[in-house]
């Protein structure tokens, strides 16, 4: 591709920069390969370094482009559908969905979360948190807090595994006895948490998604996940139903 001619264009150089860039990604690049420098690039389209470096802040923000530590920036892959849809029903850890279990441990839950389950917040009633990280293209696009109380899965206590991977797996295969009647769903516009930001290579306060879900069974509730997806990675999908609500 030749020097782009960007003088005569009427909107800010950057930004048709970054189309004509983007459409280079499209047709010279592979996901996961590292760009040139900022001086070849900028010399292969004709602009100043500044200009160059709006565009590329621009499809970074737009989830083309990710910039790694100590790889430097790189083609990002595509888009990760979340189904925030309430038509397909299913436990978390049924399929193969690219979901990886961290870690399990028992603990005290938030008092919103807390009130999802239906449970006193001022209770010492036991919830096990399984944490699970989901990967594509080897990264990391989202992060899950998955909070089972004690009630929904009575026969774990007879599992030797304390904690660890495997705990989280025995939890997530003790829920999927119990039969699942529905599930809902909320999404908000958040902001990365500590421990989120240093799971999903992202700084603390980066945007994200954040996705709530209750599981119902026997006419309760009987697990929540909270899932925290990359705002730069992910798109939201409905499914054929349509059945998005906007809460006012």
């Amino acid at each position: 591709m030749g020097t782009t001619q960007l003088e005569s264009v009427p909107e800010p150089k950057y930004w048709h920069l970054k189309t004509v860039i983007g459409e280079a990604l499209d047709t010279d690049f592979a996901v996961g390969e590292i760009l040139p420098n900022e001086r070849d690039l900028a010399a292969r389209f004709g602009v100043a370094r500044a200009t160059l470096r709006q565009a590329l802040e621009q499809l970074e923000l737009e989830g083309r482009l990710q910039r790694r530590r100590g790889v430097g920036t790189t083609v990002a892959p595509p888009r990760v559908g979340v189904d925030v849809s309430t038509t397909q029903h299913q436990w978390p850890g049924t399929a193969e969905d690219n979901w990886r279990a961290q870690d399990c441990a028992t603990a005290d839950v938030p008092a919103a979360v807390a009130r999802l389950l239906d449970l006193d917040p001022a209770a010492a009633a036991p919830v096990h948190t399984v944490r699970r990280i989901r990967l594509t293209h080897g990264q990391p696009v989202a992060a899950e807090q998955l909070y089972v109380p004690a009630s929904s899965v009575p026969a774990l206590p007879a599992i030797e595994a304390p904690s660890g991977p495997a705990r989280a797996r025995a939890v997530l295969r003790e829920l999927q006895r119990l039969t699942l009647e529905g599930q809902d769903r909320a999404v908000e516009l958040g902001s990365a948490r500590a421990d989120d930001a240093r799971e999903l290579d992202r700084l603390p306060g980066s945007p994200v998604l954040v996705v709530t879900t209750r599981y119902l069974s026997a006419g309760r509730t009987a697990a929540v996940s909270l899932g925290t997806y990359r705002a730069d990675t992910c798109r939201l999908t409905f499914g054929d139903a349509g059945d998005l609500q906007i809460a006012s």
